[in-house]
């Protein structure tokens, strides 16, 4: 199972899937662009643990974070 880490202002979301579930895959896919789209910046977790930012959909990673664009001022 792989799961999509929603950040927003009420905290986060988990949208866990599973990528042998073409129905379940395509939704997180859909979700994935419509995040990033709307200027979320997507970070998937690495072997060693750390964060690599990404710009495409990766279903082979196990946990994928999405943060909303801060607005300084």
């Amino acid at each position: 199972m792989a799961v999509q880490i929603v950040m927003d202002h009420n905290g986060d979301t988990r949208h866990v899937f599973d990528v042998n579930n073409a129905k379940e895959l395509a939704r997180a896919e859909k979700r994935f662009r419509e995040l990033t789209g709307a200027g979320f910046t997507a970070a998937v977790r690495t072997t060693s643990g750390d964060a690599s930012v990404t710009r495409r959909f990766d279903p082979t990673a196990e946990e994928t974070l999405l943060i909303p664009r801060l607005v300084g001022g």
